[in-house]
């Protein structure tokens, strides 16, 4: 372990109990899981973009990037490393985006972000809880927790631990949908919370000429899957080559979708519900 990180994060975050709560600085109204039965739906993609909208909606937001092996939210937003504490140094300030979303990631105390984090079970649940426990939110109308995908330790951390307000599931319109999504919604019934509802990315592209929508992975599955499992179709959104462009460039905040507002107002809806 010590080979592959920074000794500094490893002896920051090895020795921590798993208990969660919230310090008495910070109150977040509503927190939201987002995950995947599967890695490679762009999952990060979606809770960045949700992040986006609720932000532009007047809500304050922020993420925990809780794919601890995998973390990619602070590149997206082109974040250094480096974290600051609060005045008397018990709490660790998440960096703010240009448009003042807060964030918090594993990937922001490594010296090396390329580094792998080749944790156990034990100590990656320790780290997302004070990653979550130590940071100075303050006041959020909306947590979202980019969750790593499948149904694992750290999903399962998230459930048990931390327990999230609801989940939005995350797919694409690929073969063995209705399996991938099931274990999604089977693994949040298991832990009694709520699903918010399904979104399908990649689902479809338009043209650059002609304007055409085309489907290259085959009619989207939104509305069936998410009738199967009597859950609400969110939205399906688009396969935009601009928006992996700027996510690469570190410049999220510069994606306008127009897909993304009315899946956040059914979202808000339903976790009112």
């Amino acid at each position: 372990m010590a080979d592959s990180l920074d000794d500094a994060v490893a002896k920051k975050f090895g020795n921590r109990n798993t208990e969660f709560s919230l310090n008495d600085k910070s109150h977040i109204k509503n927190i939201i899981g987002v995950v995947s039965g599967k890695g490679g739906v762009g999952k990060s993609t979606v809770t960045l973009l949700l992040a986006l909208e609720l932000n532009k909606m007047g809500y304050k937001v922020g993420i925990l990037d809780a794919d601890i092996t995998g973390p990619s939210i602070p590149k997206a937003f082109g974040l250094g490393n480096g974290v600051d504490g609060n005045e008397d140094g018990t709490l660790i300030v998440p960096p703010l985006t240009k448009s003042g979303i807060k964030i918090m990631s594993i990937n922001l105390f490594l010296e090396d972000p390329e580094k792998p984090v080749l944790w156990r079970g034990p100590m990656i649940a320790s780290a997302l809880k004070q990653l979550y426990s130590d940071v100075l939110w303050e006041e959020l109308d909306y947590l979202l927790i980019d969750m790593p995908p499948g149904t694992g330790d750290v999903s399962m951390t998230v459930f048990q631990s931390i327990v999230p307000d609801g989940v939005v599931i995350v797919s694409t319109p690929q073969d063995l949908v209705k399996m991938i999504v099931g274990k999604a919604v089977n693994m949040a019934n298991d832990m009694k919370v709520k699903v918010l509802g399904l979104i399908e990315n990649m689902s479809f592209m338009v043209c650059p000429t002609c304007q055409e929508i085309l489907f290259p992975f085959g009619p989207s599955h939104l509305d069936s899957v998410a009738q199967h499992f009597e859950i609400e179709a969110l939205q399906s959104l688009p396969i935009d080559p601009r928006i992996n462009e700027l996510v690469d460039l570190g410049l999220a905040e510069g994606i306008d979708s127009e897909y993304v507002k009315e899946a956040c107002e059914k979202i808000i809806d339903n976790l009112k519900k």
